[in-house]
Parts: structure tokens; sequence; C-alpha cells
């Protein structure tokens, strides 16, 4: 499942063959439709007034403030150059829009309807004809095409892998556009294509958008952007006039009517802003922050909440991710090596109060993840691929090495170093050495935020008891975006975030043609032919069944390929925020969805009155 849609909000041939041509392209192609599913048929029917987990009668109005980390430098957030602002996404309207109570189905937006080819071979859009840009210009098959071209060619990597299978696109009439794709099985595709966002082509022409700007958009969004200041802070009002408010999909949505975002230096400096009533909301994603920071009177007055919202996502992959492109991890037993001196178990009792639970999968808190040994369906995935692949991934269930006391942490050094004396490391003057050239055995951690230092320095403590040099640097978040981005680090704390319906975006983060695309989420750097396969088996999943089958066959393969350190999740959202927002009382599968919130104004008149909150804020 591609997130270009959901990453910018929160937090992308009718041949002239006579009249037989005509009657197989009739019988192939599917009737339009409402919505459609990656697998099955959508939750909701063609009728359905509003999703379950909104308030279709929330009331509109009021603001709501956050807060987000580091600076912004432009308002495309749609190529590589820059940090995009905020909330910049809001802006912008799809063809299609997910929901949050299914694996992966998407509804009509911007297009009214969708033709599915039998074969997935090809999808026709129809276009809403009230569909417009925030300029008052309709939205046109035209502003489709120049999006989908402009976007492959000079958008971010994810959209040149996205739209890798499109073979054509072509305008059928004044509403209707045609994607055909290239032979295969990629059930994904119209869906990817349905989340693409649509760009004017009357405002990009003549500007260049591969550059940064600071130039206000023309999108065709719920909000439009109302003021900002380079780097401090950038505030969206909610468009009266937006064409789409009374569609199915957004009834209930989009309530408030500002949405401001300010910038600071780190969390810290934002925590305090957030208890002294500068912003609304935040997200903490900080266990000890949790368990102790919010330790002030507007909680216990009941003037601040701070709730776990649960969801049903898989977690995703978070880890000390190597960078395989670096001599120095490319040995596969050095990887396995270095998990065996970060002791998790300390690091949860000492400094997360024992909130998270230790990550082992790709793909945690889902049906998607790898358990036991594979299963005979696994298997016949697996088996053609055996001789290229790790024996234990046959063998074996992976699990992150464990220290519940410190005889099990010196026997995991143990198990270190006997690996790294496989792999040609020697001891030499209470140092790791390479026992061909004497080069010492040092690295460095890159961070961009100091919160992670608690948690390193403890780990580069081990390792130094095994003779090796682990340096953690802390830039600001630009330097950091820069460095990632070219790929220049040795080790980087990163997350691989997972959907319910894993798909195309599986070839950006692990395949060999994205290992050195800049700006790539490959950032491990991995050019394995038999993950790249089983990446294609994955995409080409004719059904929900051989999907899973074919996810944790992948799950197996990146497990024990030692790719990353494994950390820690949880299954729920940790949110802390000012009594004012009202809020459906049902979190659906995918997690809370901030914007079917909405300000209640009973609830914003009694904190105005207790002289707390973000009211009294400038």
């Amino acid at each position: 499942m591609t997130c270009a849609k959901y990453c910018f909000r929160r937090r992308w041939v009718a041949g002239l063959f006579g009249l037989g041509g005509a009657l197989l392209t009739a019988m192939v192609i599917a009737a339009p439709t409402h919505g459609i599913a990656l697998h099955g048929q959508p939750k909701y029917g063609p009728e359905f007034s509003h999703f379950d987990y909104v308030n279709p009668n929330a009331p509109k109005g009021g603001e709501a403030r956050f807060a987000t980390i580091g600076s912004f430098d432009t308002f495309n957030p749609f190529n590589i150059k820059g940090q995009a602002a905020a909330g910049i996404g809001q802006l912008f309207e799809s063809l299609l829009t997910g929901s949050a109570d299914e694996p992966f189905s998407e509804y009509g937006l911007i297009a009214e309807s969708v033709e599915v080819a039998e074969d997935r071979g090809s999808v026709i859009f129809v276009l809403r004809p009230q569909a417009k840009f925030h300029d008052g210009s309709p939205i046109t098959v035209d502003d489709v095409l120049f999006s989908f071209e402009t976007l492959k060619t000079k958008g971010s990597p994810s959209f040149r892998f996205y739209y890798t299978n499109i073979a054509k696109v072509e305008k059928l009439g004044e509403r209707q556009v045609k994607f055909s794709f290239n032979p295969g099985e990629n059930r994904e595709l119209p869906l990817i294509i349905g989340q693409m966002p649509v760009l004017s082509k009357k405002y990009w022409q003549g500007r260049e958008f591969g550059a940064t700007t600071l130039e206000i958009p023309v999108g065709s969004g719920p909000y439009r952007l109302e003021r900002f200041e380079p780097g401090r802070f950038v505030v969206y009002q909610r468009d009266d006039q937006y064409w789409g408010k009374d569609l199915p999909v957004n009834r209930g949505r989009y309530n408030i009517d500002r949405l401001r975002y300010d910038y600071y230096r780190d969390v810290t400096v934002a925590l305090e802003a957030f208890k002294a009533g500068n912003y609304d909301l935040r997200m903490e994603n900080v266990a000890k922050l949790w368990a102790t920071g919010y330790d002030f009177p507007a909680l216990s007055k009941g003037l601040v909440k701070k709730e776990n919202f649960p969801h049903q996502m898989p977690s995703g992959m978070q880890g000390f991710a190597y960078n395989l492109r670096r001599p120095l991890f490319q040995d596969a037993k050095v990887r396995q090596a270095l998990a065996y001196a970060f002791d998790f178990e300390w690091s949860n009792r000492n400094l997360f109060f024992s909130q998270y639970t230790r990550t082992r999968s790709y793909f945690d808190n889902s049906e998607l993840a790898a358990r036991g040994l594979p299963s005979p369906e696994e298997l016949a995935v697996l088996e053609p691929l055996r001789k290229e692949l790790p024996p234990e991934v046959f063998s074996a269930a992976y699990e992150p090495p464990t220290a519940n006391d410190d005889a099990q942490l010196r026997a995991n050094f143990q198990k270190a170093l006997q690996l790294l004396q496989e792999a040609g490391w020697m001891f030499r003057d209470r140092k790791l050495v390479n026992a061909k050239t004497g080069e010492p055995f040092r690295f460095e951690l890159l961070i961009d935020e100091p919160t992670w230092e608690r948690i390193a320095l403890p780990f580069a403590r081990n390792l130094e008891r095994l003779g090796i040099e682990m340096t953690v640097r802390s830039v600001d978040s630009a330097q950091y975006e820069n460095r990632v981005r070219d790929f220049d680090f040795d080790m980087i704390v990163n997350v691989w975030g997972q959907s319910l319906s894993p798909g195309n975006e599986q070839r950006e983060f692990w395949s060999s043609a994205a290992a050195n695309e800049p700006g790539s989420r490959n950032l491990a750097g991995l050019k394995n032919p038999v993950v790249d396969r089983l990446v294609d088996q994955l995409i080409a999943a004719p059904d929900r069944v051989s999907l899973v089958t074919r996810v944790r066959a992948l799950d197996r393969a990146l497990q024990w390929n030692y790719l990353v350190i494994p950390h820690w999740h949880l299954p729920y959202a940790r949110i802390a925020f000012w009594d004012k927002f009202g809020y459906p009382p049902v979190t659906p599968m995918q997690g809370v969805q901030l914007e079917a919130w909405w300000i209640d104004p009973a609830k914003d008149a009694a904190l105005s009155q207790s002289g707390s909150g973000s009211g009294k804020a400038n």
C-alpha cells in the first residue's frame, strides 16, 4: 500500500480494433463503481452516507494548535528538496480516498466513479464535474495527465517506484482518463493511482517543480494556507467553499476552522510549551515523558487529558539501521553480532517504564508477522529460493537477543565476540581491529533528536566492552534530512512503517533498484535478488490469503538478513490534549483519525474561562 495520500496528511488503451475490439473491451471492463478494494469488495456500499468512525453531525469551528520540531522551507511536499511545511498535504486532493476501518479500500473523491478491468490491467476514472481548485478552475483530465507525468519525472523517488508499471495514460473524454498497466500481476495499481495527488497544471506550468518554494500553491483540498512565517509557524483555514465538503467520504471530517503548526527547537521545549497552554494536542513518542513529564496542575484539574488510543496496524520496524553501503556492515555476521550488545530489557525497565514490547517482525501487531517455523504455504513460496536464503529461514524462528540478567548479557557479549572473530576481527590493545588491516572498529550513529542519546549511550557503552567505538552525533533536522537523503551515514534510527496491505511501497523499502536512488526509503542499501523476487510475488498476490503468506515469507528473509537492531513498539497511540475536543467513540483499525475530531464549544468555553489552555497564547 503506497502512503502517498496518508504521508502527506498526519504526520499519493482502448485501441481502435473495430467492432471486435470494442466488444472485447466491453467484456473485460467492469461496471463503474463508487469504490474499490484490494481484495474482495469494499465495506461501504454505493449509498453510504459517511464512514462509521466519524460523527456526521460534528460542529464546525474553532482553532487547534499543534507543535512540530525543526523548521520548514518549502510548500512543495512532492519532491526531495527542502523540508515541507507541516500539514501542507491538506491543500491537495486525490482521485480516490481511503477508509481507516478496512485493510485497503478507496472511494471516490475527485473521481465520482472508477472502472477496473477484470484482469486489473487498466483503470478508468470519471471526474466529478464540481471538483475544482482553490482558484476556482475546474479539475480536468489534463490536470490528471500533467500530475502523473510531473510526479513521475520530477517528484520524489517514491512516485517513480509506484508508477513504474504504468504503461500508458490517455484521455477518453472531457471527464474520463484511463491508465493502462504493463503485463503482470499488480492488483494494487488501480488503488495506487487513486491515491495520486492531482495538481493544477495551470499553476505549475512555468514554475520549477523540483525546487523549494514558499509561494502558496494552488490546491483543491479542505484547507487553504492562510499565513505563515518561515521556520516558525504555518496556519491553515478551512475552506467554506470546498467543493467536496458534502461528499460521503468527507462528512464528519475536517471540522476545525483553523489549524496552526508552531515549530520548536526540540522535544523538551515543545513539551513545556504544551504545559504552558501554547498548543492543544501532542502525540507522545517518548515513554519517559509519558510516564513522568505530564505531572502539572492542569492535568490534575482535568483540564488536560492523557489517553491511549488502540489500533490494529502493523508496528512496522523501528531500530538501529545499518547502512550496508558501508564496507564495515556488509558482513551479516557483523550485523548480527552488534545486536547482542543492545540490552532492550535494561532499557525498557530503566528508561521506558516497562511500557514497550520488543519488536521482532517487520509486521508485528498483525496477522502479517512471521511466527514460528514456516507454514506449508510459506514453504511453497520459499523452497524455490532455498539455496539463496539464509538456512535459518527454514530452521528457526527469528528472535532478537535478550538479556534478563547480567549472566545473559555476558553470554551475549561472548556470542558477539565469536561472530566478530568469525568475520575477521580480533582484540588488540583492548580495541577490536580488523585482523588483516589493523583498522579499528568504529562508526557513527547519526541522530536528530537529543532524546535518542539516553538510549544510544548505554548501547555505546556495551559496544565499548567489545572494543567497538560508536560515536553518537546529533545534528539539526535539516542537516539530518540531507545526509539521510544522500545515504551519508553509518547507522541511524529508522522506522519502516507498514500498512495492513503491503504492496508496491516494499520496492522502495527493499529493492535493489531503490538502493542507490537518493531520497528512496531503501535506507539500508539492501541489494538482494531473493528479496526482489519476494517483493514482486507479494505485489502479485491474487487474494488476501496469498498476500498474508507472501508477506510472512518476505518478513523471514528480512529478519535473517540482520538489517537492523530491532527496537520496540506499542499497540496504541499516546495522545495528550487540552480538554476542548470532541471525538468519535469508535477508533478504527488504522488508529485515531484526528481529522474526525472537532472543537466542542462548551468545553472550549469552559477552558477559556479557567484561564488555561491555548486560548491564552498569542
